[in-house]
């Protein structure tokens, strides 16, 4: 008979130091006392103090099992608070800084060690904390809700690595005050303070954030389908420029959660809020959706609809021409007929691109190669069903797009001209199936951009300016073009419209992509302590993304602070050679001679390879 296994439901914490071994090549033996000593003055005590069991040490990090989970996000917020204001009179090259996970879950006991699936998404939630930060599961969430004093920030679903389901993830933000250990002031752990959401003023216009529809089918399967129906409502309302519509991404951050919807208006800044439900049975489907005023809690519309599945396309357009008639009634019926798009030509067509489409927005958001490839297959299988899919067509341009910026930095001209011209054959199919689709053209100028074949950056420009006339409200169309305004010099106009984009989407778990264009634009503007501080957002939220570091590392030489230039650009060069040896011969993303020479002269700077007295002519 074999032995029965032991298992217990408990918090596990996951902990390890941010570039442990830089600091150790720099340093060995202080390093290792300075960990040391964290874990004895700090960690021991905070264990002690929050009934947590050390399991095991990492080398760098550690794993601790706690009976309960309010004792386990206490423990963490109050471990790295000591450790942040122990760090306070250290060099900023020489302070530990950690990164933790927590997740709740049931774990396989034996002896002192624990295993199982808990271990691990905690493990793997630790490698998305922020330095100085912890990013919890939606179990622990559920869990310490309304309990402690902080807040919980949701990061969506994330596909973590080698854990098969996508896990809903959080990041947490506490105030110093209710959190300090010694009377010096210390530096808050999150550098620098992220721009709050729970205050935003109602825009001008009819304001409308739709959150995700709950797949009520009983079938996991079926989310993709749910959510792409969600998001085409989304994008159908987008087109009204009389609206003002929050992006599918901060929607979409309320998913699994039933918020209240005045909760969702303070913290999205709009009036009104559409939720609702799909049922799908064999070929039939019910779908439902209420319309509810933020302000009063009122339902102001609500509307079910039983259909065939076939007409799924006709609820689209019932449900969304309610809406506008009741919220934005000064929408003249003429403008109506925006919201009526080419509907597709095969329904399983139809199922098969929207699958495609979120492996492709999965694959871009993991720089996972496989997936985005898989992408365009799928999508080329439901072109052979329904040659005039526009979806797989938009899904086929974005993810060549993507190879086009993550794969193919050592490819030949050759190469990466074929590449574009296929991507761009791709989005002009789409466009000329579907003319008053905006999509289409913002995908045709994003691969030039990718590309950075900044000859054809003027044409790139025009279809990004021709899809923000069509569909104002489209995060990633806004998100095209002021990278192309950026790229091209509108440096100011660029910086506009990248906070229009942080409005539009408060609540994206990818804000640091914009963080990184307005770091970007705002060096092309020469505001270099403005592109420190989106670059190190963008860092703070992404670690591994290489971009910031280089533009990072420029704006410091801007800002005349070298020392910290060429400390960035060690750090990031020991990480990726052949990224900055590209950059540091000539690859640039900028279109103007004097923003190309001013960006590699302070690199090469930040590089030790010029004397700093070469920016002063162009600071």
């Amino acid at each position: 008979m074999s032995e029965r296994v032991v298992r217990r439901l408990a918090a596990i914490l996951a902990a390890d130091v941010v570039g442990y071994s830089r600091l150790m090549g720099r340093d060995e033996n202080g390093t290792l006392a300075r960990l040391k000593a964290h874990r004895a003055e700090r960690l021991e005590p905070t264990l002690a103090r929050y009934g947590g069991r050390l399991v095991k040490l990492t080398g760098d990090g550690a794993l601790v099992e706690f009976p309960s989970a309010v004792d386990a996000l206490n423990a963490a917020i109050a471990f790295q608070q000591a450790v942040s204001e122990a760090n306070h009179d250290q060099p900023e090259d020489m302070r530990i800084v950690f990164r933790i996970g927590l997740h709740l879950g049931d774990l396989i006991v034996d002896g002192d060690d624990l295993y199982g699936d808990g271990v691990n998404v905690a493990a793997r939630l630790e490698t998305e904390a922020p330095p100085g930060g912890i990013v919890v599961s939606r179990a622990i969430r559920e869990a310490v809700e309304g309990r402690l004093k902080a807040k919980l920030h949701a990061l969506g679903e994330l596909a973590l690595k080698n854990i098969e389901r996508p896990i809903r993830a959080f990041r947490v933000e506490w105030d110093e005050a209710h959190w300090k250990t010694m009377g010096a002031e210390a530096p808050r752990p999150v550098i620098p303070a992220e721009p709050t959401t729970s205050t935003l003023a109602l825009p001008d216009k009819p304001s409308i954030a739709v959150l995700p529809f709950q797949n009520m089918s009983g079938d996991p399967e079926q989310e993709y389908f749910t959510d792409g129906i969600t998001e085409d409502i989304i994008t159908e309302l987008s087109r009204f420029h009389s609206l003002f519509v929050i992006a599918r991404n901060s929607s979409f951050s309320y998913r699994g959660q039933s918020p209240d919807a005045r909760q969702v208006g303070r913290e999205l800044g709009v009036r009104y809020v559409l939720e609702g439900s799909i049922r799908k049975s064999s070929n039939r489907i019910r779908v439902t959706g209420q319309l509810i005023d933020t302000l009063t809690g009122n339902h102001i519309w609500a509307e079910r609809y039983d259909r065939v599945l076939e007409d799924i396309f006709v609820v689209q357009e019932e449900v969304t021409q309610a809406i506008v008639a009741a919220i934005a009634p000064q929408i003249e019926s003429t403008e109506q007929s925006k919201a009526a798009r080419r509907r597709p030509d095969n329904l399983s067509a139809y199922e098969i691109a929207l699958l495609a489409w979120a492996h492709a927005w999965q694959g871009h958001a993991t720089a996972d190669r496989a997936l985005v490839e898989q992408a365009i297959a799928e999508a080329t299988d439901a072109l052979a069903i329904d040659p005039r899919s526009v979806l797989a067509l938009h899904t086929i341009a974005y993810a060549r797009g993507i190879l086009l910026l993550l794969w193919v930095e050592n490819q030949d001209d050759a190469h990466r001209d074929a590449m574009l011209a296929a991507a761009r054959a791709i989005a002009a199919r789409a466009i000329e199936v579907d003319s008053a689709d905006a999509l289409g053209y913002a995908l045709r100028g994003w691969c030039v951009l990718n590309s950075a074949q900044v000859t054809r950056y003027p044409e790139a420009l025009a279809d990004a300016r021709r899809a923000h006339e069509m569909n104002p409200n489209d995060v990633f169309v806004l998100w095209c073009l002021a990278w192309l305004e950026a790229a091209m010099g509108d440096h100011e106009r660029a910086i506009e419209h990248g906070h229009q984009i942080l409005r539009l989407n408060p609540r994206d778990s990818r804000c640091y992509e914009t963080y990184h264009m307005l770091g970007f634009a705002s060096f092309g503007a020469k505001k270099y302590a403005e592109g420190i501080a989106w670059e190190l957002r963008a860092i703070n939220d992404k670690p591994g993304m290489l971009q910031p570091y280089a533009v990072l590392a420029r704006c410091y030489v801007g800002a005349n602070e070298i020392d910290k230039a060429r400390a960035v650009f060690a750090e990031a060069q020991s990480r990726a050679p052949e990224y900055f040896r590209n950059r540091l011969e000539g690859k640039s993303f900028h279109a103007r001679p004097e923003d190309q020479k001013r960006g590699i002269t302070f690199l090469r700077i930040a590089a030790g390879l010029e004397d700093p007295s070469a920016a002063d002519a162009l600071r």
